[in-house]
């Protein structure tokens, strides 16, 4: 009863994304700088955008006779929302640690689930948890402009301050930390005899239950791929553990980064210093962000979501 319409959907997926998506507006506004904010928030909104267009993509147009009879992948959906509201909705609380759902995700297509879990293992940040979701996106910025560094041989700034050895190595334990977990955990119960018992399903769609399991915990997002049982005792003490460590480790890294930056004295702006206000920055962070999550999980992607989908 707490989503009977349409337009009650809509309101939510406007209600989950409302305030992350306007923090980029108050970190403008820290930094003494409006478009700074803008230059994140253009950022979130390109990968949100994307993401929903992939989803509705493969949700509409999958093949197959019974997605031809329905107009789409239509099972594990509700009909008041079809499969537009249920994907924007899918998309909108996988970006974010919402974890709420309107129809079940192990029901999409195998391409529609890999989209639901490459967005939590983003880490989040388009636009992200509230306020978890800011300071993802910008540890990430922080890695674009050291990469961007790296290409013109100049030592990286961001904000007026220096990203010397100390921060990237912060930075990059914060990146590293979610993908260790997630990745660590779906490798031992898929080593081990007892946990595979849980899996509803065989194969690659299996391996997906097991996968998206620890991605939701270890990035605090809460929805399921339906069909594990999950309530075990190997489970519950791994999930809890994805979820105690992939929630606070970051933060400790986030808060020593933080501190490290407070502690520099602003360096002034020269002609080559890079302007991250400006769209070719919002162009690097989303290909930076990308090819980092890529590279790190794009071997289990295709194992899982990936093949099921080039299967079906």
């Amino acid at each position: 009863f707490e989503n009977p319409t349409p337009f009650s959907n809509l309101f939510e997926i406007f209600l989950i994304l409302v305030i992350p998506f306007a923090l980029t507006r108050t970190f403008g506004r820290m930094a003494g700088s409006i478009r700074q904010g803008y230059a994140i928030l253009a950022t979130m909104a390109t990968i949100w955008l994307g993401f929903t267009a992939l989803m509705m993509w493969t949700e509409f147009h999958h093949g197959g006779p019974a997605f031809d009879l329905a107009g789409g992948a239509m099972e594990g959906k509700e009909t008041r929302f079809g499969i537009g509201g249920s994907s924007i909705f899918a998309v909108a609380t996988t970006l974010t640690s919402t974890g709420a759902v309107n129809s079940f995700h192990s029901s999409y297509t195998g391409f529609g689930g890999g989209i639901e879990m490459l967005g939590m293992q983003l880490g989040e940040i388009a636009p992200g948890g509230v306020g978890s979701g800011l300071y993802g996106m910008l540890v990430m910025a922080i890695i674009a402009v050291f990469i961007a560094g790296l290409m013109v041989g100049r030592t990286p700034e961001y904000l007026g301050k220096k990203i010397g050895t100390r921060e990237i190595k912060l930075a990059a334990c914060y990146i590293l930390v979610t993908p260790a977990l997630v990745l660590g955990f779906t490798a031992v119960s898929m080593a081990l005899s007892t946990p595979k018992d849980s899996m509803l399903n065989s194969g690659a769609h299996g391996f997906s239950e097991i996968l998206y399991a620890y991605t939701s915990g270890a990035n605090n997002n809460g929805s399921a791929f339906g069909g594990l049982s999950a309530d075990t005792n190997w489970f519950n003490t791994t999930i809890g553990l994805a979820m105690l460590l992939g929630r606070f480790l970051p933060m400790v890294f986030v808060l020593a980064l933080a501190g490290s930056l407070a502690e520099q004295t602003p360096v002034p702006k020269t002609a080559g210093t890079l302007r991250t206000e400006k769209p070719l920055f919002t162009g690097l962070l989303v290909g930076t962000i990308m090819i980092i999550t890529g590279l790190t999980y794009f071997p289990a992607l295709a194992l899982g979501p990936l093949a099921e989908g080039l299967a079906s």
